[in-house]
């Protein structure tokens, strides 16, 4: 099955990649580089129109954004993903990025090749860790055929995708990795996303540059992090989807225009950069004639660290479907060039651009992501750049550091935290995580109204099996709760049968679980209460009880499915 999903994953990549590089090819093979071409503006915006054109009149159905509906699936799904996207992120992403829409194809891939996993380990009636462990594989896979990175995409599914790295995950884990870099290689060759040979060694003098860069990388993450998901849920407050799509591909148009490198994946920019070749990243952009002047690069790539997060937020929050990982790095090389041009320019060092290059991609990586060993090695090993480990590992761990200390979670998983739907690798956060609170409400519960006399009441307690009573309103609002033991000095008093009402025996509950609470605020509710038993309401009607020993069956029951595999 691993192998399976090795082999799929890499014809996923080969597609997404493929087919992008074509359309990029016919698109602008004949722009001239000293000059600026208009049509700059119209490719994004018609890439977006045509992603949105294709969700909502032919598949009818929304992707998502890639990797987090992956986690939300392994969260809340049973590791299900939907069927749709098996085909329907593939699709929209290369018309999004292939007419340069400024995102990447990683989450998409990831998400098409767990979609084909999940629902494969569907089909064969396997279990819960089972799709997920095949998930991961899938992810894993994905990685290692864009990047030719094995490794870093195994400690990927690690990281990110939570997966547990034991000796029975770490097999299959392999095993897809290599069957999909080696499905690649059959149809890509030997050509990789980013090529570059090592020519500066490290020098041990520079490590007070590197930490610093850690530092910054750090704190631009945050700046990466926030601009995205304030651009993104702006652009959801407009509810026409074609208004989105109007307003924000015009917009990315413009900024692509004017900086004609965000147009894109970037991974070409990326190598001009790793070359140390300015004037090819300035090519059709306004700053071509200014490549002498090291004041404009200057003020050119600082322009582009800071708009590539915009004209990715443009491009996901107007409908485009795409990632966030190689503007990631797109932004944390550029960023890198740029400190050892400003550090040149005021002749403080003369630092290396290549490597501060490199290192700045795994900094920035590191930050945005909070997954600072996939940085080191994906960096390592898509770079061949293994002499700069200690430089990587420091500014990588000073950057997630930096990056973890102000922001708990990442663009991938804040929603869902927010939810208390993400899986970690805390092991008893992640079993109540997964547990779901609806399907263990008991509804055996006698209901009474609050008009109804002490009579009445008693009456109910005879048909009951359960020493609680739900008071509730006409239009089945929980108003209160009746205790057997509060009534059980008066329940035999037939002198009050007529006189008491329930309004006049009730009490509050101590507590009121909603449907919306996730298990963690539940168990909390439980433990400040002291009860035994909650009501739950859904957007305030009555449902039922849920008992704290059933919550802890339930969690027992899972945590073996789910955890120890049984």
């Amino acid at each position: 099955m691993a192998v399976c999903v090795g082999f799929i994953s890499g014809l996923v990549a080969v597609l997404l990649k493929n087919g992008v590089f074509g359309i990029q090819k016919i698109l602008t093979s004949g722009f001239a580089s000293e000059h600026f071409n208009v049509l700059y503006v119209a490719f994004p915006f018609l890439g977006i129109w045509i992603t949105v054109l294709i969700i909502h009149k032919v598949i009818r159905k929304n992707p998502g954004p890639g990797i987090p509906s992956v986690l939300y699936a392994i969260s809340k799904r049973k590791s299900i993903l939907l069927r749709h996207n098996i085909f329907s992120s593939l699709v929209t992403s290369v018309f999004t990025v292939g007419f340069g829409g400024s995102a990447g194809l990683e989450a998409p891939a990831v998400q098409t090749s767990s979609a084909i996993g999940s629902n494969l380990a569907a089909r064969l009636n396997l279990d819960y860790k089972t799709k997920t462990l095949l998930i991961a594989c899938a992810a894993a896979g994905s990685l290692a055929s864009i990047f030719k990175a094995p490794i870093a995409a195994i400690i990927f599914a690690v990281e990110v995708i939570m997966i547990d790295l034991t000796t029975a995950s770490l097999v299959p884990l392999l095993l897809a990795s290599v069957s999909a870099l080696l499905t690649a290689n059959m149809f890509l060759g030997e050509d990789t996303l980013l090529r570059f040979n090592l020519k500066d060694q490290f020098d041990p003098s520079a490590i007070p540059f590197y930490v610093l860069l850690g530092v910054m990388t750090g704190v631009f993450s945050l700046y990466f992090y926030r601009i995205y998901l304030f651009i993104t849920k702006r652009m959801e407050r407009l509810k026409n989807f074609w208004t989105r799509c109007v307003i924000g591909g015009l917009l990315l148009g413009l900024i692509v225009f004017v900086f004609p490198p965000l147009y894109g994946e970037g991974y070409d920019v990326i190598n001009s950069l790793l070359s140390d070749d300015l004037r090819t990243v300035t090519n059709s952009s306004f700053f071509y004639d200014y490549t002498n002047s090291i004041t404009m690069m200057l003020i050119f790539m600082a322009c582009l660290v800071f708009f590539k997060v915009v004209a990715t937020g443009l491009t996901v929050g107007s409908g485009g479907v795409g990632g966030i990982f190689a503007p990631t790095l797109f932004t944390g090389a550029t960023m890198g060039f740029l400190y050892t041009r400003v550090f040149r320019y005021f002749e403080i060092s003369n630092l290396s651009a290549s490597n501060f290059t490199l290192v700045g991609m795994a900094g920035l990586m590191a930050g945005v992501l909070h997954a600072p060993l996939t940085a080191i090695f994906m960096i390592a090993e898509i770079s061949g750049g293994y002499d700069l480990f200690v430089p990587l590992m420091l500014t990588s761990a000073i950057a997630y550091y930096t990056s973890k200390s102000i922001s708990k979670h990442t663009i991938y998983t804040q929603e869902l935290a927010d939810r208390g739907e993400l899986v970690t690798h805390n092991k008893d956060q992640a079993v109540m995580t997964l547990m779901n609170l609806e399907r263990e409400i008991e509804i055996n519960f006698v209901q009474v109204k609050a008009e109804e006399t002490l009579g009445e009441l008693v009456q109910a307690v005879s048909r009951s099996k359960r020493n609680l009573f739900p008071v509730v309103s006409p239009d089945n609002r929980l108003v209160g709760i009746v205790v057997l033991d509060d009534i059980r000095q008066i329940m035999f008093d037939q002198s009050q049968y007529e006189e008491l009402k329930v309004r006049e025996v009730m009490t509050l509950p101590p507590e009121i679980i909603t449907t919306d609470d996730s298990m963690e605020i539940v168990m909390n509710k439980f433990d400040e209460s002291g009860a035994w038993n909650l009501p739950v309401t859904k957007e305030g009607k009555y449902l039922g009880f849920v008992s704290k020993s059933r919550l802890f069956s339930a969690y027992r029951a899972l945590l073996r499915e789910t955890i120890l595999g049984e």
